[in-house]
C-alpha cells in the first residue's frame, strides 16, 4: 500500500481544487438567483420549476416519478416533496401508472403548464445573465 503525504498549512491549493471551488460557487450563485427570481415572480422554487419544465418537454406532459428523478438530480424523497408541493398547488396530478401498478405517474395540469410557460422567460433570463457573466460574489438568499 502506498502512502500519500498531506502537506497541511502550506497555503497551496491545486488547480483541480480551485476549479472545483469555482464550479461550486457558480452553481450556488445560479441556484440562489433562480430560486429568488422564480419564487418572487412565479411562486415556484427552482426544483419545482425544473420538474414542471421536464414535464412540459414531454408530448403528453406526463412521466413516471422514476423517469423524472433521473433528470432533475434530486433524491427520491426530495422529489416526492417537490411533487407534493406542486400537487397541492394544483400544478400536477399523481396517478397510479396503468401499465405498472407499482409505479406512480405525474401529469402536469393546464394550470401547471400555464405557470411553467409564464416562468420560462424568467428562467432563461437568469441563466443568460449568470452563465455569461464573470462570477463576482455568490448570491445571498436574503438579497
Amino acid at each position: 500500500m502506498t502512502e500519500t503525504k498531506v502537506s497541511a498549512g502550506t497555503g497551496e491549493t491545486s488547480a483541480d481544487v480551485r476549479e472545483w471551488r469555482q464550479l461550486l460557487a457558480r452553481h450556488a450563485d445560479l441556484t440562489c438567483a433562480l430560486d429568488r427570481e422564480l419564487q418572487s415572480g412565479h411562486g415556484l422554487g427552482m426544483s419545482e420549476y425544473e420538474v414542471l419544465e421536464r414535464l412540459a418537454e414531454l408530448p403528453n406532459q406526463s412521466a413516471k416519478v422514476q423517469q423524472i428523478a433521473g433528470s432533475v438530480h434530486l433524491s427520491q424523497s426530495a422529489l416526492s416533496r417537490v411533487i407534493g408541493r406542486l400537487e397541492s398547488a394544483g400544478l400536477v396530478e399523481r396517478n397510479m401508472c396503468p401499465e405498472d401498478r407499482r409505479a406512480v405517474s405525474v401529469c402536469m395540469t393546464d394550470k401547471g403548464l400555464h405557470r411553467q410557460t409564464e416562468a420560462r422567460p424568467t428562467h432563461q433570463r437568469v441563466l443568460a445573465e449568470r452563465l455569461h457573466a464573470p462570477l463576482t460574489k455568490t448570491c445571498d438568499p436574503t438579497d
